[in-house]
């Protein structure tokens, strides 16, 4: 890891510690609490979909998966929050492995759908268990404390970025991840058994959702199975991924940050129209798709490398 990277988080940290100093007002401190999480659930989809190529639709089942795990043992065994929390991540992670083995054998859009199925019956599955609260969902015991949530989310998903930099931009095992991605059969003929590296990578991004997953139940004191197990936590993960940038950490990043404003903004002060923000949300992602195939970050990070290398011949 080079200077520049120990500076940016340096500055990242700063900030960090500034904003709950600076922000009094509890509604934009819970907005910047919710971008952290967003930025969080972003980054860990793009692990899978960007460096090895797997777009997962059920990602929001281990956020969902925490989230349940974590109000479980804290209001059914009296767990305390920390501890429940890491167990939400250690289940999730468990749920990927024990999915993984069969699904990663999919490709593309098999895949995809697998996914998703496995999505949708662990929301099922929430809906008809008196343990989870069934469609009433469960409640958590209230902790007013938005200075802590926030201090929370934002140290995981700090944590989260920077381990995921050193395995996959640091450490070999990124190159081999993305050797995977880039030609499978290749990557095999080399020695390499995609299938492990494969659940390897599916488990570690389950893991880190789940703790996520957990925190969002303890912060928000609620959950039902629409809001932890539905489509929209995996479809605005993917769409921030992708808007910002897949196969890179910086690009999610950036996606969440700014889609996540938008998403806060729009059900603030627009909240009569409530259907326009998933139309304009699929036409963002139609449009990025289409101008931006590499994304905002890697569209940016492009023209900076082409600028570059014209000013580096006109100088020969």
């Amino acid at each position: 890891m080079g200077r520049k990277f120990y500076a940016s988080i340096s500055v990242v940290v700063l900030l960090f510690l500034v904003v709950p100093l600076v922000v009094h007002d509890t509604f934009y401190l819970r907005a910047v609490t919710e971008a952290i999480m967003w930025i969080g659930l972003a980054v860990t989809w793009d692990v899978l979909a960007g460096y090895t190529g797997y777009l997962n639709f059920g990602h929001g089942a281990f956020f969902g998966i925490g989230a349940y795990t974590t109000a479980i043992l804290m209001v059914h065994k009296g767990w305390p929050f920390f501890a429940a929390s890491i167990a939400g991540g250690a289940m999730a992670g468990l749920g990927a492995l024990i999915a993984g083995i069969p699904t990663l054998r999919l490709r593309g859009a098999y895949f995809a759908i697998a996914t998703w199925a496995l999505a949708r019956a662990i929301q099922q599955l929430a809906l008809i268990l008196d343990i989870t609260g069934g469609p009433d969902g469960m409640r958590l015991p209230p902790f007013l404390q938005p200075r802590f949530f926030f201090y929370v989310m934002g140290g995981t998903v700090l944590i989260i970025f920077i381990v995921f930099w050193y395995l996959f931009e640091v450490d070999p095992f990124g190159l081999k991840v993305k050797a995977i991605r880039e030609n499978e059969d290749g990557a095999m003929a080399m020695g390499l058994n995609p299938a492990r590296i494969k659940t390897k990578v599916f488990t570690i991004s389950a893991v880190p959702t789940g703790i996520i997953g957990g925190i969002y139940a303890y912060w928000i004191t609620y959950i039902d199975p629409p809001s932890t197990l539905g489509d929209l936590v995996t479809d605005q993960a993917v769409v921030m991924a992708v808007f910002g940038g897949l196969g890179t950490l910086i690009g999610p990043a950036i996606g969440a940050l700014i889609i996540s404003t938008f998403k806060i903004y729009f059900w603030a002060y627009l909240s009569d129209y409530q259907v326009l923000y998933l139309i304009i949300l699929g036409g963002l992602i139609a449009l990025s798709v289409v101008f931006m195939p590499d994304g905002l970050w890697g569209t940016v990070y492009g023209k900076i490398q082409n600028a570059r290398l014209a000013g580096s011949k006109e100088k020969r």
